[in-house]
């Protein structure tokens, strides 16, 4: 399956094909910038049922060395497969276009790297018929570009360093040096980048660095990063203010039941002095009486209750006037 991270190591020199020679020079080579650049079909299939597909295959033209296919591979890790591949590829591509033929492999480890630059030979020891031992771009030599100003300058080539350093200690200075080097790039420029550098950061942990910042450094940029940190801004703020109005319905909830209680209290208490009255002036309480003095729960009808407790003759009385 596919993932983001090896879509992201490829397609950005379809982006930007002069960005191989730029990269060319932290490889040890110098290859000319091309004056034309063509994006060839990448399926490398023959008639028989095998698939072979290279990711990125360019037809780069340059001024003083003649044209050259470029195929870019993006490699996640080792696999044995992959040498027999990549000589199958060069092959074909140098019988089918008659082209010289470069590959570049692109990685983001060191032990990934280190492995596929390792020339493989077909053929016994003493007869190493066809050698490939293809150019590679990852954390060991691609630059660290912490400085706007470094970045501002290629941004591609910050792009792509952000990505092939996404594992390293020091991406987190790349992508902000890289975002603050977006601000003033146009929209058209700066989108691609963006999407790039998300895709090759995948779910490592400085792909929330880079949604914050794409956020807040390129707000006016509308990408689903953004969206992604709006929705979760906007999901926080939700619970924040849901946890605010519930703080206040329960404040004033509690101050509804505290005067509730209070008054039950006082109800309480007045029946409780309305019965006492009357026993103590040694009056016959009936037991429907005494049930509607201690159900009461009117403060007010209590209160006329027990100002007339002490002088009616008859427990009865106490509510005539209700």
């Amino acid at each position: 399956m596919v993932s983001p991270p090896h879509e992201a190591m490829h397609r950005i020199f379809q982006h930007d094909p002069g960005l191989f020679s730029r990269v060319s020079r932290f490889l040890g080579v110098d290859i000319p910038a091309p004056v034309k650049a063509t994006a060839l079909p990448t399926d490398l299939t023959e008639a028989n049922p095998v698939e072979r597909r290279v990711d990125t295959l360019l037809r780069l033209e340059t001024a003083g060395q003649g044209p050259y296919l470029l195929a870019v591979e993006a490699q996640g890790k080792k696999h044995p497969d992959k040498p027999a591949s990549w000589a199958y590829y060069t092959a074909y591509l140098w019988t089918k276009y008659r082209l010289p033929t470069a590959l570049l492999v692109v990685c983001q480890d060191h032990a990934t790297a280190k492995w596929a630059q390792q020339p493989v030979s077909c053929g016994p020891p003493q007869l190493p018929t066809l050698t490939v031992q293809p150019l590679v771009a990852g954390p060991h030599n691609m630059p660290v570009i912490t400085d706007p100003e470094e970045a501002r300058a290629d941004l591609v080539l910050a792009s792509l360093a952000a990505i092939t350093h996404a594992a390293e200690p020091g991406v987190d200075a790349i992508l902000k040096a890289l975002s603050t080097a977006l601000r003033d790039a146009p929209e058209d420029i700066a989108k691609p980048l963006v999407e790039f550098t998300a895709q090759g950061l995948a779910k490592r942990p400085a792909k929330n660095l880079w949604r914050n910042l794409v956020a807040v450094d390129l707000s006016f940029y509308k990408s689903y990063l953004a969206e992604e940190v709006r929705a979760e801004v906007r999901s926080e703020v939700q619970a924040e203010v849901r946890a605010e109005v519930r703080a206040e319905v329960r404040s004033e909830v509690q101050a509804e039941v505290r005067a509730e209680v209070r008054n039950e209290a006082s109800a309480e208490s007045r029946a409780e002095d309305i019965l006492l009255i009357l026993e103590q002036r040694g009056l016959d309480i009936p037991e429907d009486v005494r049930s509607r003095v201690t159900h009461c729960t009117d403060p007010e009808l209590l209160r006329r209750w027990l100002a007339r407790a002490v002088t009616v003759p008859k427990a009865e009385e106490v509510f005539e006037d209700a």
